[in-house]
């Protein structure tokens, strides 16, 4: 169920580009538990990223490609925000690492079966068809290639919780269009993508109390052979 009215899918996608565009500029700056959880989760619970070739998507700022960067052989960041690739870009200027704006729901500017790992960090919220991220995921992906998705949880959407901020020159808060995906759908369109899901994670941060629903989900996928 979706948190906007319709309209084409290429207006929620100017409209979500916009809106991380006017974010960038204070992003790192604000305080936001679930980004921070993301970072820990990957870092700590995360397939290992030894030596990997690996694709990021929506890289934002370049919070995890900093660190992705100083363990992978090779990194390519994908996000649809130039204004959030800016920044990435000054955060992260290694050679074995490449930025490109992009749309996630059309194809990837990347070869077929190059890829080791594809890393997803809070970035399928924005997508209506979960089944194009995974149809190109198994594309890109060497045989037996993984998948890390971490996502904000499906329960913490049924009560509200959305991509947002304040804007600091004029004090709106502004929404980052969203769509709402049930666990179900994460997991059923993963594996009609041919993945095999190995692990099913759900995370919250220490601040939180313990009758909170969980902040994150998070997936860990295998290319089926």
């Amino acid at each position: 169920m979706e948190t906007m009215p319709p309209d084409s899918a290429g207006d929620h996608i100017a409209s979500v580009r916009s809106a991380y565009d006017r974010w960038s500029s204070h992003y790192d700056n604000d305080s936001n538990r679930t980004r921070d959880l993301d970072a820990q989760i990957l870092r700590t619970h995360g397939p290992s990223v030894r030596g990997r070739a690996v694709l990021e998507l929506g890289c934002g700022t370049g919070k995890n490609t900093e660190w992705l960067a100083g363990n992978c052989r090779l990194v390519t960041a994908l996000d649809v925000s130039p204004g959030m690739l800016e920044l990435a870009r000054e955060r992260v200027p290694a050679q074995h690492v490449s930025f490109h704006e992009h749309d996630i729901t059309t194809p990837w500017p990347v070869e077929d079966q190059t890829i080791d790992l594809v890393v997803g960090n809070l970035v399928l919220e924005h997508v209506r068809d979960l089944r194009t991220v995974f149809a190109e995921c198994a594309r890109v992906l060497r045989r037996g290639g993984k998948v890390f998705l971490s996502e904000l949880h499906p329960m913490r959407q049924l009560l509200g919780s959305q991509a947002r901020y304040v804007d600091p020159q004029d004090g709106e808060t502004v929404l980052v269009p969203a769509v709402r995906h049930s666990l179900s759908e994460y997991v059923n369109s993963a594996v009609e993508g041919g993945f095999t899901v190995r692990r099913v994670g759900e995370w919250n941060a220490e601040e939180d109390t313990a009758d909170t629903p969980p902040r994150l989900l998070t997936l860990y996928l295998i290319r089926a052979a």
